[in-house]
């Protein structure tokens, strides 16, 4: 099968994970009115044709966070990789590491930090949830440290899981089980089984020293949900920024106001992001508040979005009104249920393809002249 678009992953790894994983990766929440409007919104946008002008010294290359990339996009920190294929964290590290661009590693992986940290040469960024235990959030920046991840991601929208109908339908349990309804879907995979019991880990790898005060994995899965803190706020970052010594991003931004308290806070970064579509229904997408944050905290802080992207073409329309980047979630699952570390391979790949050809047909040859003069406008 030829692939030519992110679409092409995503139909083939929906051929071949379980169903019930490959529509936690997939769906969203409630109605999923959020997760629609993410791509909606971006597909609505179109760009200025330009013409007879000298393209030919192109370059995507820039920063992040003060390190070299080869494009302005990183990998989103996506809880149950390692489910999506076995050694899921690890592979896209690697996949990642050899494009020249920043993988994010969830609290929730599969793979733990030290096991992603044993199989890359280049440091990582971490994301951190912060539950009710202080202590174990202590510990897992310690580790983060001893790991030598180059930065910190405080992901702020997420005090409160939001319901994912599909998930609950399909008795979605962490390690998967196997169960009469299930059975014959995850017989027909045997390469997603293979991949799975060959896999470092099979559960939540950085929360393994808790498995011991809970009754099985599945009662491990519900614990979780239930430890992220409601209680947390900005207060709290001043708390975590003593413990942590690096660069610093907060994720789930969606209101200026926020973004004002994310800049007041000390972080080095903001991501414009709702979480995918997979927390509040019927949030804004994150390209729609995009501008109005980046108009409100100006240069005080790099702004990067998330939450829709799926092409170069999506990456540069959030450029255009003023990110410095872009995180895939979805489009790095989609080729790594596709083809494992080869399929996050062809996502990054396609991304950068698209995004260097719609920048030569905007008529820009660096990221530097991205405006909104590249946006089309009806007369």
């Amino acid at each position: 099968m030829a692939i030519t678009c992110n679409e092409d992953l995503r139909l083939l790894a929906k051929k071949r994970a379980p169903r019930a994983i490959f529509d936690y990766v997939d769906r969203g929440s409630y109605d999923e009115n959020t997760i629609n409007k993410n791509r909606q919104d971006l597909q609505a946008m179109q760009l200025r044709q330009r013409v007879m002008i000298d393209v030919s010294k192109r370059s995507i290359e820039s920063e992040m966070l003060g390190e070299k990339v080869s494009m302005p996009l990183a990998i989103a920190p996506t809880g149950l990789t390692g489910i999506m294929h076995g050694s899921g964290e690890i592979l896209a590290a690697q996949a990642a590491e050899e494009l020249g661009i920043p993988f994010t590693l969830s609290t929730m992986s599969i793979c733990s930090i030290e096991q992603v940290k044993a199989r890359t040469t280049k440091p990582f960024w971490f994301q951190l949830y912060v539950m009710r235990d202080r202590g174990f959030v202590r510990s897992l920046i310690e580790r983060a440290k001893a790991a030598e991840c180059s930065a910190l991601m405080l992901t702020a929208d997420l005090q409160i899981q939001g319901q994912r109908h599909r998930d609950i339908k399909n008795g979605l349990a962490v390690p998967p089980k196997l169960t009469v309804s299930n059975a014959i879907d995850i017989m027909t995979k045997p390469a997603w089984v293979w991949h799975m019991l060959t896999s470092p880990s099979k559960s939540f790898g950085n929360l393994t020293e808790l498995q011991a005060a809970n009754d099985g994995l599945t009662t491990l899965s519900k614990w979780i949900a239930g430890q992220f803190d409601p209680s947390l706020t900005w207060k709290d970052v001043e708390w975590i920024k003593s413990l942590w010594p690096g660069k610093l991003i907060i994720k789930g931004i969606l209101d200026p106001e926020d973004a004002k308290h994310a800049v007041n806070s000390g972080a080095d970064a903001i991501v414009v992001s709702n979480h995918g579509g997979r927390q509040l229904d019927y949030a804004p997408s994150s390209i729609e508040v995009l501008p109005s944050i980046v108009d409100t905290v100006g240069d005080q802080t790099e702004v990067y979005f998330d939450s829709g992207i799926r092409s170069g073409q999506d990456l540069l329309k959030g450029m255009a009104l003023g990110a410095r980047g872009g995180f895939i979630g979805k489009a790095f699952l989609y080729g790594l249920g596709a083809n494992g570390k080869e399929g996050v391979k062809t996502a990054i790949e396609l991304i950068r393809k698209e995004l260097d050809v719609s920048m030569a047909l905007t008529g820009i040859n660096g990221l530097d002249e991205i405006s909104k003069d590249i946006l089309y406008k009806k007369p």
